[in-house]
């Protein structure tokens, strides 16, 4: 379907390089998890050189007559030598089996890790699979006149990622990084419509759980001349292209400033229908502090909003979570922000669970179950406490709070076994 504003043909970034992309307005959801207000692009780019024309990324299947009526408008097929894939996710890699029949004689390049992707992409056949090169941080293309440098980016926000930079002009095809949702047709950056807050979205849904990897990706990045990022969505980002890598190194810094950088962090969420599970929870806590070096926090879920707490979480070294049990299971503000967890790296940090019942107990074990399916670290049994704790139980609690903060700071108590006890 023709798009207001952009014709079938190619569009020029610079002089011999092109963007031969898609453009997808009416795309409302992205891979389930993400909202899309005004649609998406799948953009693609054509390199040419004088001995070898270059194609960087594909589209979406869908869209794939669109993506070769415009490469078709800038290069013949018997002159592509190169393919390369910065991430081989449907929406970049769509168009890739019917290019390498149109153009057989292509090499692909692609990251180490993906090469097992690749061959899941190209299921048997029968016919002849493509030559396909592994390739890493400072590999080389040469086109004739023009240089392609692949930079290793791996977890943005795949394994298999990577980033392919143009030499002498400057121009950056980065994938995944940098990019965003957000369809016009007008497609650079200093032409389009305000996508600030899309920038902003992508980046706190698809990259924020690799905050590490971003910091890796940006410094090797960094030191490069730039004249241009090309991302695999979203605006070319031709005026001022450093502006928006400082504002993923600004994004992907921790947010919070710890007073005392030498303190663990133990955040203690908890929701409570009659306030049993609240008394377990400022015991918990209590029992937390008797141990130094431990600076321990304490949210009523029932007072704010999941998303409020991203920062938080981010954060923290550990996290535990109280939840009466009703209808044999955890409360819906809980299971909110564990939702949550997903757009932050969680993987390590300590985890806990424990509240209130009246008949089941569910809670506790759901929750210690979700804990360790996000990668935390739950090394001490949940809590559970039918109906009012009485004195005992929060001593009790109390523990719970103690050995926690004992694992966070490795002072974990040293059992001394009597031998007697093993005969």
């Amino acid at each position: 379907m023709p798009v207001a504003g952009l014709t079938d043909g190619a569009v020029e970034i610079a002089p011999g390089v092109h963007w031969v992309g898609a453009l997808d307005p009416h795309l409302r959801s992205f891979d389930i998890i993400l909202k899309t207000a005004n649609g998406t692009s799948y953009n693609s780019y054509v390199v040419r050189g004088e001995t070898g024309v270059a194609v960087i990324d594909t589209v979406k299947e869908s869209f794939a007559d669109t993506f070769f009526t415009r490469l078709e408008s800038v290069a013949r097929y018997d002159e592509i030598t190169t393919i390369v894939l910065n991430h081989l996710e449907p929406d970049h890699s769509g168009a890739l089996p019917e290019l390498l029949k149109r153009a057989p004689q292509a090499k692909v390049y692609l990251s180490s890790r993906a090469q097992m992707m690749l061959k899941a992409l190209l299921k048997p056949t029968g016919e002849k699979p493509p030559e396909y090169i592994p390739v890493t941080t400072d590999d080389q293309v040469d086109l004739g006149g023009r240089t392609l440098r692949f930079l290793h980016t791996p977890y943005l926000h795949w394994p298999d990622t990577q980033c392919t930079y143009l030499v002498e002009d400057g121009i950056l095809f980065s994938g995944d990084i940098f990019g965003c949702h957000f369809c016009d047709a007008r497609l650079f950056n200093d032409r389009v419509g305000d996508f600030r807050f899309s920038f902003e979205y992508y980046y706190a849904h698809i990259m924020r759980p690799f905050r590490e990897h971003v910091l890796d990706a940006v410094a090797l990045i960094e030191p490069l001349e730039l004249s241009t990022l090309c991302p695999a969505h979203g605006p070319i980002l031709r005026k001022q292209p450093r502006d928006y890598l400082h504002r993923y190194r600004e994004l992907a810094t921790p947010r919070l400033f710890n007073e005392a950088h030498s303190e663990k962090t133990l955040v203690v969420f908890y929701i409570s229908a009659y306030g049993n599970t609240r008394r377990m929870a400022e015991a918990l806590a209590a029992g937390a502090e008797r141990i130094d070096g431990v600076r321990v926090s304490l949210y009523d879920l029932e007072g704010g909003e999941d998303g409020i707490f991203t920062d938080l979480i981010e954060e923290a070294d550990g996290l535990a979570f109280g939840s009466p049990t009703i209808n044999a299971d955890a409360v819906k503000p809980v299971w909110d922000v564990l939702s949550s967890l997903t757009t932050v790296n969680v993987k390590g940090k300590l985890g806990a669970a424990f509240g209130s019942y009246g008949w089941s107990g569910e809670a506790v074990r759901l929750i210690e179950d979700r804990l360790r399916g996000l990668k935390l670290r739950v090394p001490v049994e949940g809590l559970r406490i039918k109906l009012v704790p009485d004195a005992g139980e929060l001593d009790a609690c109390r523990d719970l709070g103690e050995q926690l903060a004992r694992h966070l700071t490795g002072r974990l108590e040293t059992r001394v076994i009597d031998m007697a006890e093993l005969a």
